[in-house]
């Protein structure tokens, strides 16, 4: 079964490649030759989620699921949120919105955050969604090169390092994204010929 993941971003896709089961091909955005930025308008992950997959299955008549996910900061009132990914600007920069999350967050003493995954798969005429959430704190500083955005900040509970830090097999298997993915995955083993 071929099975689109709504993004451009090579990290997601590596960490959902390791998580399918090896009878579903997932293809790229980039597979499709779909180059187009998805506008993500919505006021909800859940809502940027769809905005995606139907972009996809719209223009492309293609079976596909798309995520989104936000870091929301209790200090900060859930902020990042849904904006996570453009916290610190249109440019998009890593480096820039952690740099910004770590300002915001200089001399208070509530650190818990929690990133929040939303999966929306269009599948066969059908609409699906499945959610995960990993519970954390915000660390003082940047810890760690593995993984992407936030994730040399972020320190899941139970663990003494940030997803910075962890191998990809061990965040995989306790993040929101791999929680989200492993809900749609079960679903797919059920569901999907």
């Amino acid at each position: 079964m071929k099975l689109v993941f709504a993004t451009h971003n090579d990290h997601k896709l590596k960490e959902v490649q390791q998580l399918l089961p090896k009878n579903i091909q997932l293809l790229s955005l980039k597979d499709i030759d779909c180059f187009d930025e998805i506008p993500e308008t919505g006021d909800t992950l859940e809502e940027n989620a769809k905005i995606k997959a139907d972009h996809i299955t719209q223009t492309y008549g293609l079976n596909c699921f798309s995520d989104d996910t936000g870091l929301l900061v209790d200090a900060l009132n859930g902020a990042p949120g849904v904006y996570s990914a453009r916290y610190a600007g249109e440019q998009k920069d890593a480096s820039d919105n952690m740099q910004k999350l770590l300002n915001e967050l200089n001399g208070k003493n509530n650190r818990k955050a929690h990133f929040k995954t939303v999966v929306h798969l269009n599948l066969n005429g059908e609409v699906h969604a499945f959610e995960g959430t990993v519970d954390g704190v915000i660390t003082d500083k940047e810890q760690g090169k593995e993984g992407f955005g936030y994730d040399p900040i972020f320190k899941p509970n139970g663990f003494d390092k940030t997803f910075g830090e962890l191998p990809s097999d061990v965040k995989n298997s306790i993040s929101h994204r791999g929680r989200a993915i492993r809900k749609l995955v079960e679903f797919l083993k059920k569901n999907a010929t």
